[in-house]
């Protein structure tokens, strides 16, 4: 007994006078993620199959992890007006479609259905970042959250033929990056990336600006005019050549400014 309570002891002391100093030093990103159903979740027990599952992939937390980043998975039930004043920062991550109705469109594929709970969370997020001016990454379906949040409208399907592979199939892909962005200084005059995606920014929201084009111009990076928010159509947390992406060390850097 008295081993286990030494050990306990000992757990605290770190935490209070090592972890709990270099804790607070990192700054809290947060990741909102989705919500399943057991049944839906492959390799699941049939005993959890009316269970809800939050999921969350561990490459966003993990390129926030490596830039320094302490990262806050966000559970759907999340008050975001209530959580978004105790992160320093906010990543949107990629996922299915947005609810057309939320950007004034009629529904017109049913490819990715579309998870209004989510959408309501991340919204509200967003809305919140902008509010406490705290920097915001968003990574493909990031991107479309902030366009709309923003008040902007989607393109709801690609076209196939529009000149490069946007599917999830399709090969790497060279992205222009606009002078004076943040996207340009992390990457430099053009980025090859990867593509994971079926839909794309069509009308660019209010004080947002395009700081990204593939070669048959559709927005692969936006920028917001005065507030600290970058976003990319592509996967960063995917790309099998770069250790640490960039974009990463820039939001952690950018939210441990405060």
């Amino acid at each position: 007994m008295n081993m286990v309570v030494h050990a306990f002891l000992a757990t605290v002391w770190c935490l209070t006078n090592h972890g709990a100093n270099d804790m607070t030093t990192r700054p809290l990103i947060g990741l909102p993620g989705r919500r399943k159903a057991g049944r839906d979740v492959a390799g699941m027990l049939t005993t959890f199959a009316d269970m809800q599952i939050d999921l969350y992939f561990a490459n966003y937390a993990k390129g926030v992890i490596a830039a320094g980043g302490l990262p806050v998975h966000l559970p759907i039930d999340v008050d975001p007006l209530l959580i978004i004043d105790r992160l320093d920062g906010l990543l949107l991550t990629g996922g299915t479609d947005i609810e057309p109705s939320l950007y004034g469109a009629e529904s017109e594929t049913d490819i990715y259905p579309p998870e209004p709970e989510r959408d309501d969370l991340e919204l509200g997020l967003f809305k919140g970042a902008v509010h406490r001016q705290i920097p915001v990454l968003g990574i493909c379906r990031g991107q479309q959250i902030v366009n709309v949040g923003a008040g902007g409208t989607l393109h709801q399907d690609v076209p196939p033929h529009s000149g490069v592979g946007h599917a999830v199939d399709a090969e790497l892909h060279e992205v222009t990056l606009e002078p004076d962005s943040i996207l340009r200084e992390l990457y430099g005059a053009s980025v090859w990336v990867n593509s994971l995606h079926h839909q794309a920014v069509d009308t660019v929201g209010e004080d947002l600006r395009v700081t990204g084009w593939s070669d048959d111009d559709v927005a692969e990076g936006l920028e917001h005019t005065s507030l600290p928010i970058v976003c990319v159509q592509w996967h960063p947390e995917m790309m099998p050549t770069r250790d640490t992406d960039p974009i990463f060390s820039w939001l952690v850097e950018a939210a441990g400014r405060g």
